[in-house]
Parts: structure tokens; sequence; C-alpha cells
């Protein structure tokens, strides 16, 4: 795995600093086609915060999902999404579990490039 973008913001809220981090990573995967097993590139997300009082970390809640789709550009769209509207890690797959169900057509569609 290998990180790719990492996206930051913070928020303060009753003394509490919640610094989040959005990163997008990839790696590769082996896929069966009609022509035995291919490797395919494939980008996920974590999303992490980190709870801050008088400066020491008091908590972290992290969450990932990884092989969304070998699409770079649809996964940043999706990280930036996250960023933007600081979603939490506890709510990441609430989000964006929609996108995922229809972006695990881009990896057909990749191995039906690979078979021309």
């Amino acid at each position: 795995m290998v990180l790719v973008e990492n996206l930051t913001k913070t928020d303060i809220a009753d003394d509490v600093k919640h610094e989040y981090f959005y990163r997008m990573f990839k790696s590769n995967i082996s896929v069966d086609s009609q022509d035995g097993k291919i490797e395919v590139q494939s980008y996920g997300i974590e999303v992490e915060r980190q709870d801050v009082i008088d400066g020491c970390i008091t908590n972290i809640e992290r969450d990932y999902v990884n092989n969304i789709s070998p699409q770079r550009h649809k996964v940043h769209n999706l990280l930036k999404m996250l960023c933007d509207n600081l979603v939490s890690p506890i709510h990441l797959i609430d989000v964006i579990g929609e996108n995922i169900d229809y972006y695990i057509v881009d990896f057909d569609n990749v191995i039906k490039e690979a078979a021309y």
C-alpha cells in the first residue's frame, strides 16, 4: 500500500481539537479474467480523526476502504468530498457506500480492456 494523497482539516469544539486526515492509497490486486489472473492497480481511502486536548492525543478513530476503483480521479473526488464535509471515520461507509457499489464495475472494465 502506497500513500498517494493526504488532505487534512482541523475543527475545534468544546476545547477539543479534532484533526482529520483523509488519505488516498494505492495497491495492486489480482483479478480473474478469461486469460487467467491480471494485476490491477487499485485505490482506496482511509479517514482518521485525532482528538487533542491540551496538546495530547486523547482518542484516535480510523476506518478505511480498500479497492474502491482503479480510476484515481473517482477516488480523489470521493476523498475531496469527505474532506470538504468533514466526514468522521465513523460515517465513512455510510457516506461513500453507494459510490463504492457503482465503482465496482470499473474493475470489470479493466478486465475487458485487458482482453483486447
